[in-house]
Formats: structure tokens, C-alpha cells, sequence
């Protein structure tokens, strides 16, 4: 096959405010023509991806990647954020029931969607870390099975009964607390870090930047065949990134490219994964870098 020919990359790319350039085809490539998946919320194909190896291009979140390398998936990571967000303001109690403080929470039952979901993970470092949260001492009550079907989940995680609803459990007090996502304030469910927002900035700026949640990721055999194809990918969602508006700069950009930009953040959520028993070791940004690096060169930042 000779290099100028296109290339077909299966696609999976959420509709975010940083891909609607590349999506859109105000972005494009003579090298690489993207098909693209259209799902509304892009984690729900992160299971096929890791699992059936579905996509040759997409988005993954981090937590699920590190368990696809530990397990041997077949998936080249690239210094490319897709989606990332401060976390403090995800996780909530139910003031109806009591007033609760994140050093409340030893003992207590804490709802999430799955143990290894990469907002839980940030947001059990932070508890930990910065509130001195025992994470043994508390039951996590979970709704979905791991993306990666080799992992286990740990002892004192529970699978809620079928049927069951993450926020109306804490609605009716069967569970403590329960992390969330983006969603609003609502009635008696209040954020559990009654300053989330200036402490999520705070946080942000003191740990090189705000957490990443999504990253680039490529299918480590067309990697292999077709390293411009790789180049060329980074180049098109550098540029639509380039293209949105209303992103903050500096140690608030949530999209950040490149491995200085995002190495910090992408050493602490695995330094919380190996503490939170989802990896059996932490990878240094160099070794989940290490084949990106050698194909982008110094556009690898």
C-alpha cells in the first residue's frame, strides 16, 4: 500500500466541543478518512472497544486504557486529550437524610457506575488524599461490569440489585453518597465538597493541570504499518481542538496535547489506580508514550 493512499479509520469520537471541527469536516486530511460510530455518550462503546477491538481510532477513558495495557489490548495511547474535566463537583449526598462532609464518608455506602469508571478513581484519590478517606472502610455500590473482562473487582465493591438506579438509591437513602458526574444540584442532593468548584481549581493548578479523563488512542497494528497515518490523526485533532472556542488556557485547559502538558496528570491517576487496586503497577508517562513518542517526534511535546 503506498503511503498517500487513504486510510479508513473506524471511528469512535464523541460530539465534544473540541471534535465538532474534525467531525463537522471543517478539519480534514487527504491522508485519513474517518468512519465514524455516532453514539451520543461514547463510553458506552468503550467496552467493545477493549473487548471486541472495535474501533481502529477513538477516544477511551484513561483508567480503561491502563487495565487494555496491563492486559495486553492492542492499542497505541496518543498525548492527545479528548475529554477532561475537574472532578470535585461529581460526587453528592442526600441533605434530606443528613448533612454530610467528605470526611464523613469512613464506613459509609458510596454509589458509582463502575469501580473502574475513570471519574470515580479521581474522585476516590481526591477523598483520600486531600479529605483522609479510608477507601477500604467503604462498600462502593456499582451498576455496570469493567470494560476490561480480565479484571476483578475488589472485595468491598457490591453489584446493586438489577434495577436499581444509581441516583434514586440516594434519593431513598440506600446509599450515602454517590458520585454522579455533571449534573446539578437538585432538591436534597448536594455536593458532597461544598466548595467543589475553586477546590477542583485549586487542585487543578497544584497537580499540573485538570485531570484528564479521555484520551486518543490507535490501533497499534495500523501504528506499526502506517506511522503518517498516526502523525497525520494527531495533526487533524490538534487542529480541531485549535478551532473551539470558550476552552481556558494555561493550568485550567482541560484539553491539554502533549506529554509535558498532561505527564503530571497522567502519573497521578495512575499512582490512584494502583492504590485503588485497578492496575498492579503505575506506568510512567514515558513507557505509555513510549511508541507516540518515537512516531511524532517532537510534535509529541
Amino acid at each position: 500500500m503506498a503511503n498517500t493512499e487513504p486510510v479508513i479509520l473506524h471511528s469512535l469520537l464523541g460530539n465534544h466541543p473540541n471534535t465538532k471541527a474534525l467531525k463537522g469536516g471543517a478539519v480534514s486530511s487527504p491522508l485519513v478518512r474517518f468512519d465514524y460510530f455516532e453514539v451520543k455518550v461514547a463510553n458506552t462503546q468503550f467496552k467493545a472497544m477493549v473487548r471486541e477491538l472495535k474501533y481502529d481510532f477513538g477516544e477511551l477513558a484513561i483508567v480503561t486504557f491502563l487495565q487494555a495495557k496491563h492486559y495486553g489490548k492492542p492499542y497505541l495511547l496518543l498525548p492527545a486529550t479528548v475529554v477532561g474535566r475537574n472532578q470535585h463537583h461529581t460526587i453528592f449526598y442526600n441533605a434530606d437524610r443528613s448533612v454530610l462532609t467528605p470526611g464523613d464518608l469512613n464506613g459509609r455506602r458510596v454509589g458509582v457506575r463502575a469501580y473502574t469508571q475513570t471519574t470515580g478513581t479521581w474522585v476516590r484519590g481526591f477523598l483520600a488524599e486531600d479529605y483522609g478517606v479510608d477507601l477500604n472502610s467503604i462498600t462502593w455500590i456499582t451498576f455496570e461490569e469493567p470494560h476490561v473482562s480480565e479484571y476483578r473487582d475488589p472485595p468491598n465493591v457490591r453489584r446493586a440489585a438489577e434495577g436499581n438506579v444509581l441516583k434514586q438509591m440516594l434519593v431513598d437513602g440506600e446509599i450515602d453518597a454517590a458520585i454522579l458526574g455533571d449534573v446539578a444540584e437538585e432538591g436534597p442532593i448536594r455536593h458532597l465538597i461544598p466548595d467543589c468548584e475553586e477546590d477542583g481549581r485549586t487542585w487543578a493548578r497544584g497537580h499540573g493541570g485538570v485531570p484528564v479523563n479521555h484520551l486518543a488512542v490507535m490501533r497499534a497494528s495500523i501504528a506499526r504499518e502506517r506511522p503518517d497515518v498516526v502523525r497525520e490523526v494527531y495533526r487533524v485533532l490538534k487542529e480541531s481542538r485549535a478551532a473551539a472556542v470558550q476552552i481556558p488556557g494555561g493550568a485550567d485547559d482541560p484539553l491539554r496535547f502533549g506529554i509535558s502538558a498532561i505527564r503530571q496528570s497522567l502519573e497521578q491517576i495512575n499512582a490512584y489506580a494502583v492504590q485503588q487496586k485497578l492496575i498492579p503497577r503505575a506506568f510512567s508517562a514515558d513507557e505509555l508514550f513510549e511508541d507516540s513518542a518515537r512516531i511524532l517526534g517532537a510534535a509529541a511535546g
